[in-house]
């Protein structure tokens, strides 16, 4: 069935159940940081966890869903469009079972070599708390094949457009995390590393209910499942010679957080602990709209048939709708974070051990962070579309001009240069937090605004990759005039009003939670006021959804 075949509302409904399945996902996400920065705050319990939690997630993005997105989706989603079901469950079960191979050797290597690994990604820790840290690395490894085999399944159901349950699995994982945390809190208190422990086993049950609650789907849907290891199948030999190019770029973008969370752990582990708090709120307009489109549009674009000129044709009509979807969230999520991202950050995180002083903290580096992020959201897409076209090795290549310049960036601005970087913000009089380790600590700050420099710059030449292939993609200047327009009229109108009217009735308002009952009045002001003014400046996507939440 060609693309035009389709029926066109159901585009619109996919990228809406991925982005349901993630929000719900993140959501609980949230609440699982607000309850962990209570009991830990910006402690060396947080940045030991937050450091060791680094290498799983490292592997299971490297080998999971990503690489899995890239590498398997295409094939096994053409083998289902042209009618061979049987053949498409063949692949998967080969693929399924090279995996595993692969994951039990990586699990034992990493138990092994725990503190090798540490001189990796925290070479800064010394002492005991070098030590907890080797401890929670070892205890959460095994959690890795778990999720790695979690995103085989991501894809076997993604492909079968079954797109909610697969991104709402992770809600059973946070659920487990926030449930070890009530119950060893109180008990551990006063043994913050024990606690650690705990956690760090809580991660990998949550991995097993994860992993476990989607495979009865997937022997539903693909039913000619055979896990064996043969590659002769000319199919599995694509998905082989896909996944080591894939693999390679997954690894560089890895990397870049991996040079980030290095260069933290030189700044201290409170410089850890918050960069670690502030990625979370970045990568959810990253996660929520960036990944949502671009997982719904893969099995559709690599799923499109006919002619050389007419497959380029429906490509480009998906990536321009897919751009505007991205855009329409995520400038506004720019806005939130510059203006009101005090409010944001108290709201997620401030009780507890987490001060006043951390939320500042935690906010300025979240104001770094809005430096790349629309363009790191809509290069999401623009991987997509390369993969859809069988070619990942352009994606890899400028990855890895982005991983060397935000490297070589993040160095200069973090550490050398980190006296200047001070030096501006005393010259703008913006108060400085307060921290344990001294002014050093801010030099935290530089590393997310640096990765969103070498971030335009990648994005740059995918789009102009892209349009060599298969032409100009186009999303029209005054589309986004019109989208900055209405984030900052509601982003200044939510700051004057958190700055000058909550502050004096505040005290008026019910006191359970406050931070939080603030932060649901601000964003909820902000979001009001966004759909609004781009409701008048006659924004589609604003009626679009609007029309969404109304059905």
């Amino acid at each position: 069935m060609t693309e035009s075949a389709r029926p066109r509302a159901r585009a619109g409904g996919f990228a809406a159940l991925v982005a349901a399945g993630i929000l719900l996902s993140r959501l609980t996400g949230l609440v699982r940081e607000k309850v962990f920065a209570h009991y830990f705050g910006s402690t060396d319990a947080a940045g030991i966890y937050k450091a060791a939690v680094r290498i799983p997630n490292f592997l299971q993005n490297l080998l999971g869903e990503g690489v899995l997105s890239a590498s398997f989706i295409p094939v096994y989603a053409r083998l289902l469009a042209e009618g061979d079901e049987k053949l498409a469950g063949r692949v998967a079960g080969v693929i399924a079972a090279l995996l595993a191979v692969v994951v039990v050797t990586l699990v034992a290597l990493g138990v092994i070599f725990a503190p090798v690994l540490l001189f990796v990604i925290a070479p800064g820790f010394k002492g005991e708390v070098r030590d907890m840290t080797i401890s929670a690395v070892r205890v959460l490894f095994p959690g890795i094949g778990l999720l790695v085999l979690y995103a085989w399944c991501l894809g076997i159901l993604n492909s079968h457009h079954k797109f909610f349950l697969s991104y709402v699995a992770p809600v059973l994982m946070n659920v487990t995390l926030i449930s070890t945390m009530f119950v060893f809190g109180h008990r551990m208190s006063d043994r913050s590393f024990s606690f650690v422990n705990a956690v760090c086993w809580g991660y990998v049950v949550g991995a097993v209910v994860q992993f476990g609650i989607l495979v009865p789907f997937v022997f539903k849907y693909a039913k000619h499942l055979r896990f064996v290891i043969d590659t002769t199948l000319e199919p599995v030999r694509e998905v082989l010679r896909n996944f080591t190019p894939v693999l390679v770029g997954r690894g560089v973008v890895q990397l870049s957080a991996y040079l980030d969370s290095l260069l933290a752990s030189l700044l201290g582990t409170a410089a850890v602990a918050a960069l670690s708090y502030a990625q979370i709120i970045a990568l959810l307009p990253i996660s929520l709209f960036g990944m949502s489109v671009a997982a719904a549009e893969l099995p559709q674009m690599s799923s499109a048939l006919g002619t050389e000129e007419e497959i380029k044709a429906i490509l480009r009509r998906r990536m321009e709708r897919g751009l505007r979807q991205i855009a329409f969230f995520v400038v506004p999520s720019v806005a939130a974070f510059i203006c009101i991202g005090n409010v944001i950050v108290a709201a997620l995180y401030q009780g507890g051990r987490f001060s006043q002083n951390d939320t500042r903290y935690v906010w300025y580096i979240l104001i770094g962070s809005t430096v790349g992020l629309l363009t790191v959201t809509l290069g999401r897409l623009y991987s997509s579309a390369f993969y859809a076209l069988r070619d990942t090795r352009t994606p890899l290549r400028y990855a890895m001009i982005r991983v060397a310049l935000t490297g070589v960036l993040g160095y200069l601005f973090a550490l050398p240069l980190r006296p200047l970087l001070i030096d501006a913000l005393n010259f703008a009089h913006v108060p400085l937090p307060m921290l344990k380790e001294g002014q050093k600590a801010l030099g935290v700050i530089a590393l997310t605004a640096t990765a969103g420099v070498a971030g335009w710059l990648e994005f740059a030449l995918l789009r102009h990759s892209l349009a060599k292939r298969i032409g100009s993609v186009h999303m029209r200047s005054s589309y986004l005039a019109r989208l900055w327009t209405a984030a900052l009229v509601a982003g200044i109108s939510g700051a004057v009003f958190n700055n000058y009217i909550l502050a004096r009735i505040g005290a008026h308002l019910p006191r359970i939670f406050p931070h939080v009952r603030d932060g649901l009045i601000v964003c909820g002001i902000f979001g009001a006021l966004y759909f609004a003014v781009a409701l008048v400046l006659g924004v589609p996507e604003a009626r679009a959804t609007l029309s969404r939440f109304r059905r």
